[in-house]
């Protein structure tokens, strides 16, 4: 795992409530505007009177870049900013570390308004804080794969073997041990990129933009690539910025999604807000293709578990409860709401004892985590008409699942897109 080598000392946070959680805002963007061209005051008082991007350009011959974009990006989360070409989401990002100067507007970096930054503040800022990765790679092809990694350590003067120390080590992260003497020409496509994507990671950034880093790729080695991202961030879990116009890849990786139009963001939210609950008629549009039992997760469809028996309880409550609701099995929990098994009605007999019921429980039953696919769910529930519980890592029962609530998931979806 690379350590966060960055002193956050000189550096001031703000935070945010989500529910109960008190959540830093890594990066903020509040009203920000881009126009490109000489007359942006002449496309500003247009902006006013509600005219459309088009029609700005055509009256100006100025390029409405960004208009108004206000967002928030979390502390280790992956922010994917997502819209066909010309919505704004490249612009945006070269915004926020200023690759391209904002016209209007504030971009907060843990705090920090790094649009009033001098140009050596903001070089100090992109080196310390922020790594970038490419579409196109960015490879040096006359040097080796551990000097690519090690360059920005370089220009930073690190010492030369701490630098080719921490050059092997992110090198390690993304899978790619034992290629630090090859060159880029020796390497594949989707090898490159994690070559790019470890580079950025050996400056031990806060904060990894991400600017339609896998659309080069084949779709196989992309979705490869997804996935060892994800993989990444669950060691080493920055805060991500990451730029797509593919829709799956922005539902796959994403904790949240901001979807842009014509340099307007037009909602955010997580993907399931974006598939469940569409901002308007456009973003109804967009996702009308994805297949959502793919994307939502038996956390969206699982009932909370509130017919279960504790090992405590009595023979007779637990038949009274299966009886009641005409159950022919029952989970079991522990006081901690453990799971410790299924309890099926065929294997209380009249005999059996309180202290009997542990010896009773089965464990052949299906158990899933919550984000197991609702595609997923449907081979589990195939032959079985049994109840599948769904439990935390610490195997807590948090929900069950029966066929039925999955067929109703599926037809209130019908109904909401008819």
């Amino acid at each position: 795992m690379l350590l966060n080598r960055i002193s956050p000392q000189l550096w001031t946070s703000q935070y945010t409530m989500e529910g109960e959680i008190l959540v830093e805002k890594k990066v903020e963007v509040k009203n920000l505007y881009k126009v490109f061209g000489k007359k942006s005051k002449k496309a500003f008082e247009l902006l006013k009177k509600g005219e459309s991007k088009d029609a700005i350009l055509n009256k100006t011959k100025q390029v409405v870049a960004l208009n108004n974009v206000s967002l928030s990006v979390n502390d280790g989360e992956i922010f994917v900013v997502m819209g066909l070409s010309g919505s704004g989401k490249s612009t945006l990002i070269r915004c926020i570390n200023r690759l391209i100067e904002p016209t209007k507007g504030e971009i907060f970096i843990e705090g920090k308004d790094i649009t009033t930054l001098s140009y050596k503040d903001l070089i100090k800022v992109r080196r310390e804080k922020m790594g970038m990765v490419f579409q196109n790679f960015g490879l040096f092809p006359h040097i080796n794969i551990i000097e690519n990694v090690a360059y920005g350590l370089k220009i930073q003067g690190v010492e030369k073997n701490e630098r080719l120390s921490r050059a092997e080590e992110a090198i390690e992260s993304v899978g790619l041990k034992g290629w630090g003497n090859r060159y880029t020409s020796q390497l594949s496509g989707g090898m490159q990129q994690r070559v790019g994507l470890a580079r950025a990671l050996a400056n031990d950034p806060d904060i990894l933009l991400m600017d339609e880093a896998f659309s080069a790729l084949d779709p196989l080695i992309r979705s490869n690539m997804q996935d060892e991202l994800l993989e990444i961030q669950s060691e080493v879990n920055k805060t991500i910025i990451f730029i797509t116009h593919d829709l799956n890849e922005a539902l796959k990786i994403g904790d949240r999604i901001a979807l842009m139009k014509d340099g307007e963001v037009v909602q955010i939210g997580t993907p399931e807000d974006i598939l469940l609950k569409p901002a308007n008629e456009y973003v109804r549009k967009f996702i009308n293709d994805v297949d959502r039992t793919k994307i939502l997760t038996a956390s969206r469809i699982m009932k909370s578990p509130a017919i279960v028996s504790k090992i405590t309880d009595s023979i007779e409550l637990i038949t009274k409860r299966m009886n009641k609701h005409k159950f022919n099995s029952i989970f079991v929990v522990d006081e901690n709401k453990k799971l410790l098994g299924l309890l099926r009605k065929n294997k209380i007999t009249s005999d059996v004892k309180k202290e009997d019921i542990i010896n009773l429980l089965d464990s052949n039953f299906t158990k899933i985590d919550k984000d197991v696919s609702i595609d997923e769910l449907f081979v589990y529930l195939a032959d079985s008409s049994e109840p599948i519980a769904v439990t935390s890592e610490s195997d807590k029962l948090i929900g069950t699942i029966i066929r039925s609530d999955i067929i109703q998931f599926l037809a209130e979806r019908r109904d909401i897109d008819e």
